[in-house]
This record gives C-alpha cells, sequence and structure tokens, in this order.
C-alpha cells in the first residue's frame, strides 16, 4: 500500500510556493537553487555525535537560559529566489535575538540566520560542497559555523567577517573551545568524542 508521500509525486524542482506545498512527510533533503536534493543517511557515529552535542551543551544553555540547540532536520531557508535552503546537523538560536521563540514555535523553516550552525562532517562532504555551505551560511549572515571532525575528534571554530569566514581556531581533547557565540558555556572535545571510545575494536 503506498504511502501519503508516494502516492503524491514528489517533483524535483520547486520554486517557492512549491516549497511550501511539499508533502510534510518529506523531511531530509536540502534545496539548491530550486533543485530539491535528499540528504544521505547519516551513520550510527555522527548520530551518536549529534546526541551528545546535545547532552553535553543544551543543559548549559537551559541553566543560563540563553537559547536553543536545535537538530536536523530543520530548515534554514538561505533565500527564496532562486530558492536555496540547509538543514545544518544542529543550530543555536539565542534569546537575544529570538525572544522567547513564540514567533517561530510552529514554523517547520527560519528564514533568519542562527546564531551558530554545526556541521557534523561526513565522507559525502567534498570540499566543493563544503564551501558551498559555507557561502550560503555566509549569505544569510551566519555568525559563527564550526566544523565537527569525527575522525580528527575536533572541533573547527569559523567566525564570520565581511569577506568570508575566518579561521579561528581548532579544539581537540582537554582544550576549551573558544567560541565568539557561545561564550558562556564550557565544551571541551573530549566530552563529546567520548562515544565513541566504546565504538573502538577490544584487543
Amino acid at each position: 500500500m503506498a504511502t501519503a508521500t508516494q502516492a503524491q509525486q514528489i517533483p524535483s524542482v520547486v520554486d517557492w510556493e512549491g516549497y511550501l506545498n511539499l508533502p510534510s512527510e518529506l523531511t531530509s533533503y536540502e534545496i539548491i537553487d530550486g533543485e530539491l536534493r535528499p540528504l544521505p543517511t547519516p551513520t550510527f557515529k555522527h548520530q551518536l555525535i549529534v546526541r551528545q552535542f546535545v547532552l553535553v551543551v543544551a543543559p548549559q544553555l537551559n541553566a543560563k537560559q540563553l537559547g536553543e540547540l536545535i537538530t536536523a532536520p530543520y530548515d534554514v531557508v538561505i533565500r527564496r529566489q532562486p530558492l536555496r535552503t540547509r538543514q545544518p546537523d544542529l543550530m543555536f538560536l539565542s534569546r537575544a535575538r529570538f525572544g522567547n521563540f513564540a514567533q517561530i514555535a510552529d514554523a517547520p523553516r527560519i528564514e533568519q540566520p542562527p546564531d551558530l550552525a554545526v556541521e557534523v562532517l561526513s565522507p559525502s562532504d567534498t570540499f566543493v560542497k563544503w564551501l558551498e555551505k559555507l557561502w550560503d551560511y555566509h549569505a544569510l549572515g551566519v555568525p559563527e559555523v564550526w566544523a565537527v571532525d569525527i575522525e580528527r575528534r575536533s572541533i573547527e571554530v569559523l567566525v564570520r567577517e565581511e569577506s568570508g569566514y575566518r579561521w579561528a581556531g581548532s579544539y581537540a581533547g582537554e582544550q576549551l573551545v573558544q567560541s565568539t557565540v557561545l561564550k558562556d558555556i564550557e565544551l571541551k572535545p573530549a566530552d563529546v568524542f567520548k562515544v565513541l571510545d566504546e565504538l573502538e575494536p577490544q584487543g
């Protein structure tokens, strides 16, 4: 028996009106200049790291009422024409900019830049694809981007400047991540990547 999504033909190219009418069951995709691009299924490691970020960072944000940490799938609209959307693995939305979130509580997307976009790098992320993401985040005005490298167990911080993103540091182990956006939290890469230790082959 066909699902509602299967029964309704999904277009490969959409404009803004077409995007607003996409079936709600369709979640894991990005739109690049109108072209609907399904996102690859994340690995088990990837999902563990995303979950661990939430476990480590969200309690600190909540304790200080700084804002919310949102996980994918959730659309960030880069521009309406030609239509481009992104789905960061995680993003931080500050109370200072978004208030009490009442205006977006029921929204399936935002058109404002998140304060921080976090991308967990995957094998499918080529250098060109990564640059395209950075260009989009810069065009929207995202102040800071983190690149999380599972293989190196590191977190790279990129800070927005007028001409592009400036490399602000790469952090690993017990080093405290130095963020211009999340100055009031403490984050050590070791606290995020320790979830991978149990996946290491036992001798």
